[in-house]
């Protein structure tokens, strides 16, 4: 089964995220906090986590540095509401697979989603 953390501190994002990738195959687990995925991530391991940039406790870049460092066969995709040039190309620089910007349809998800997995020869499956 192909597994993907969502860190978001946005309950509906989470929710939507899980509607819509769990009916996929996909094993889905959510947290709210930048701490709490790389609490998970140290527990258990994910071929992709969806990461959004602007939350309270820690910022998506700053989780993205930590997963390009300790779990660098982990993809990451970018989910943001605020989005711009800028911290589009901040990310995909600093090593996010992907960008999505709020709101996102339940489609353009799995659609992103299926791509990190059919592209990535190298990612974890389990």
């Amino acid at each position: 089964m192909k597994k993907i953390l969502v860190i978001d501190d946005e309950a509906i994002v989470r929710t939507s995220c899980e509607r819509a990738l769990g009916p996929e195959g996909y094993e889905v687990k959510t947290v709210a906090s930048g701490r709490e995925g790389v609490d998970l991530l140290r527990k258990e391991s994910f071929g992709l986590v969806l990461l959004d940039l602007k939350m309270p406790d820690m910022d998506g870049i700053e989780v993205l540095n930590l997963i390009n460092t300790n779990w660098p066969n982990t993809k990451v995709v970018m989910v943001t509401g605020y989005s711009t040039v800028e911290t589009a190309v901040q990310a995909l620089r600093l090593g996010a697979y992907n960008f999505i910007e709020k709101p996102f349809t339940p489609d353009t998800l799995v659609a992103a989603v299926k791509e990190v997995f059919e592209n990535s020869g190298d990612i974890k499956k389990d």
